[in-house]
């Protein structure tokens, strides 16, 4: 039965009303629903501005677009960790995972696996780089005897499949002419390779940030090689399914704007930042800085710059012949349009930033030797223990800087110097030094990472070759 009384006919009209409204506004009277798996690696150090850091400050929210076809839209976000970049484009072939983050050989098998399965990705974005290739690393247990790869012939080593550093490993063979088989390679993840070291069950554990500096800073390994060797660059990239971003480019946009954001709140206080990602992801404030901290072994830039496809052709090319990647159309694969939209609408210039290989440097005033800090290469800084990073113009001074806070009680909570050779930063008790001039009122001290480099430089100087207690003591008896 029907029901005409004018109380039902002016419901009617009301309801015509209210949809016809809905439809003039172009929205759905049912809102879509968005999902957005992103996959991360949050102990990934150089990983953390595209995840943690974003999720933790909800930086991802001030973007996402609200307005035209995203009008009443509800966001579904799930972030998804992992500790490696496979598990990611796993999940991105699934269909659970729209974005990722990962380093330049999971990148690379991540578009190849993409495109084979029907599921295309997209680079669109880098997080942050090594120009040289630092961040990738072989350690070794504290005590032992092997000082280079060469040593480690038939040895037990151990390195997360897949990886960055794996391909790392593999470059390095290469490059030195030894075959696949030269170790006898083991696959472990950072944890259980970290293990693995610390129990003295493997030979040498080869791993991406940060666990090669974090291992030696936790007291049980040592570096033996550092990826900064090859010279190959090394980063981070993210990647998107391409038919998500074809649907939702605003999101992708989006998403690169919180990373930028997330970039300039390390740079603005990156001791603050220290301390929140260790408190995020239990990685030590301490090496998170050596990584993020001004004069850090990575930079912190999303622009795609020609030399890092130059790089990935490379990388490849090593996957290639050892028959370990589908094929894959690199050119085609890379897609800028999205960092570039994201530099316009922050009102930033994108071809000056992919023109810049510049990182924010160490700056101040050396108070135990009175001078600006105005060389990087030279730079130092002490880590008070309780209190602030303080900046050094030399090596010389930021040891000197140590003798003298330990006088006074104060405990450090890390030295950092410049390695003289590699150019990147590491940690003073972990160097090795060349030291001349010892005895005099300036003893000559120059910082290496590597054993053989500091041998290397002593041998062409007359330098002698010391460990950090002996250069402090170097410095502590100068002139006497």
């Amino acid at each position: 039965m029907r029901i005409r009384d004018l109380a039902g006919h002016t419901l009617c009209c009301a309801s015509l009303v209210a949809i016809g409204s809905v439809l003039a506004s172009g929205t759905s009277a049912h809102a879509e629903t968005i999902d957005i798996g992103i996959g991360t690696q949050d102990t990934t150090t150089n990983t953390v501005t595209g995840g943690i850091i974003i999720k933790q400050l909800g930086l991802l929210d001030k973007y996402l677009p609200h307005t035209g076809k995203y009008k009443g839209v509800t966001y579904n976000v799930t972030w998804q960790n992992a500790t490696s970049g496979p598990p990611i484009t796993n999940g991105m072939i699934a269909g659970n995972l729209q974005i990722g983050m990962m380093g330049d050989y999971p990148l690379l098998v991540n578009g190849a696996t993409g495109h084979a399965t029907g599921n295309d990705t997209e680079l669109v974005a880098v997080i942050a780089y090594n120009a040289q290739g630092g961040g990738n690393g072989v350690v070794v247990p504290k005590d032992s005897p092997y000082y280079d790869l060469r040593d480690l012939k038939g040895k037990r080593v151990s390195v997360p499949f897949g990886s960055a550093a794996h391909g790392m490993l593999l470059a390095a063979l290469q490059s030195r002419n030894l075959p696949r088989d030269y170790f006898a390679l083991a696959n472990q993840s950072p944890e259980v390779g970290s293990t693995s070291i610390q129990e003295k069950r493997v030979d040498a554990h080869a791993d991406f940030v940060p666990f090669a500096e974090l291992l030696p800073y936790r007291g049980y390994a040592r570096k033996i090689f550092d990826g900064a060797e090859t010279g190959q660059p090394t980063f981070h990239g993210v990647v998107v399914r391409k038919d998500f971003g074809q649907k939702y480019p605003e999101i992708v946009t989006a998403y690169i704007r919180a990373l930028m954001d997330a970039n300039d709140w390390v740079r603005k206080n990156p001791e603050q930042a220290a301390r929140k990602i260790e408190a995020w992801t239990r990685v030590d404030k301490e090496v998170a800085y050596i990584f993020l901290g001004p004069g850090g072994i990575d930079t912190l830039d999303p622009t795609i710059k020609p030399r890092w496809i130059a790089a990935l052709k490379k990388d490849y090319a090593v996957l290639k012949q050892l028959d370990m990647i589908k094929d894959l159309d690199i050119d085609h694969w890379v897609d800028d349009a999205f960092v570039r939209e994201a530099f316009k609408e922050s009102g930033r210039d994108y071809g000056a930033q992919l023109a810049s290989f510049a990182n924010y440097q160490v700056q101040g005033k050396d108070t135990v030797c009175n001078a600006p800090v105005s060389n990087p290469s030279q730079a130092g800084q002490i880590w008070i223990h309780g209190g602030d990073v303080v900046p050094f113009s030399s090596p010389a001074c930021t040891l000197e800087g140590v003798n003298q806070y330990r006088a006074q009680g104060k405990k450090l909570n890390a030295v950092y110097l410049t390695d003289k050779t590699l150019g990147i930063k590491v940690f003073a008790d972990d160097a090795f030094y060349a030291l001349g001039g010892e005895g005099t009122t300036n003893p000559d001290l120059e910082p290496f990472l590597l054993k053989r480099d500091a041998e290397a430089s002593a041998k062409k100087s007359g330098a002698k070759v010391v460990n950090f207690t002996q250069a402090l003591n170097a410095i502590g008896n100068g002139g006497k």
